[in-house]
C-alpha cells in the first residue's frame, strides 16, 4: 500500500471533517464519552494507520491533540522501539475511556521492551485506568508474546490474586481479562490459572467470585481442554 504523505494538520482536519453525531451517542452508551470524541471507527482508524505507515514524531503530535480518534491514530502508528519510558507515564496519566486504555496497551506498549516493568508497576496504581492498563498489558502480552517462557506469566498470577478485591468495573474486568488469557496459553499455564482462580475465589469479596467464576467457566470449558489433549 502506498504510503500518504500527509501533515498533523491535514490528519486532523480529515478527522474533524469525520465526525459522526450519532456514532458518538452509540459510543457514550458503552462508556465511550467526552467532548473531543469524534466518532470514527476503528477499522477506519486502522486503515488510515496503515497509509500513514510507522512515525513516531507524527504520534506525539497526534496524543498531544487531546482528541479521542487521534490519539488511538498515534497507537497505531507509533514505533514501539522510539517509546520511552516517560512516554508511556506521560500517555497512561492521560488515559480517559477503557478504548483508549486497551488500543494503548494491546497496540503499543506491550510491544515496548518495558512492557514487563510497566505491567507490574500499573497493577499498584490508584487511577482506574493507569491500573487497568497493567492488568491489559498482562493480557496483551499473554497473546502476543509468544518467545516468553512460563515463569513470567506465573509471576503475574498473584498479582492478579492481590487486586481481585477491586469493584471498580474496568479494573476487575481487566484482571479476568488477564487471568483467562494467561490459562489459554498452555497447559501448564491453564491448570496454574485454575488453581488461581479458586485461590481468588475464596477471598469472598463480590469482585473476587465474580472474577473467580468467570475466569474458571471459560478456563475449564471443554472445548479450551481439548486444545492440549
Amino acid at each position: 500500500m502506498e504510503r500518504y504523505q500527509v501533515t498533523y494538520t491535514q490528519i486532523i482536519t480529515r478527522l474533524k471533517s469525520l465526525k459522526n453525531q450519532r456514532n458518538i451517542d452509540g459510543m457514550a452508551r458503552f462508556g465511550i464519552s467526552g467532548k473531543n470524541v469524534l466518532g470514527i471507527s476503528i477499522p477506519f482508524l486502522r486503515q488510515l494507520a496503515k497509509k500513514i505507515g510507522k512515525d513516531h514524531a507524527l504520534a506525539l503530535l497526534l496524543w498531544d491533540s487531546g482528541i479521542h480518534e487521534a490519539r488511538l491514530l498515534a497507537c497505531f502508528i507509533d514505533e514501539p522501539s522510539q517509546v520511552t519510558s516517560a512516554q508511556m507515564e506521560k500517555w497512561v496519566k492521560t488515559f480517559d475511556s477503557w478504548d483508549i486504555c486497551d488500543q494503548c496497551c494491546g497496540n503499543l506498549f506491550d510491544r515496548t521492551d518495558r512492557a514487563y516493568s510497566k505491567a507490574l508497576v500499573w497493577s499498584r496504581r490508584k487511577r482506574e485506568f493507569e491500573k487497568r492498563a497493567g492488568f491489559v498489558l498482562m493480557a496483551a502480552l499473554s497473546v502476543h508474546d509468544k518467545k516468553a517462557g512460563n515463569k513470567v506469566f506465573l509471576s503475574f498470577l498473584p498479582i492478579l490474586r492481590r487486586e481481585a478485591w477491586d469493584e471498580r468495573n474496568f479494573v476487575k474486568k481487566a484482571v479476568n481479562w488477564a487471568l483467562r488469557q494467561i490459562g489459554k496459553r498452555n497447559r501448564f499455564l491453564n491448570r496454574a490459572a485454575i488453581q488461581e482462580a479458586k485461590r481468588i475465589q475464596k477471598q469472598g469479596t463480590p469482585s473476587a467470585r465474580w472474577i473467580a467464576t468467570d475466569a474458571l467457566r471459560e478456563l475449564t470449558n471443554p472445548q479450551i481442554q481439548r486444545k492440549w489433549q
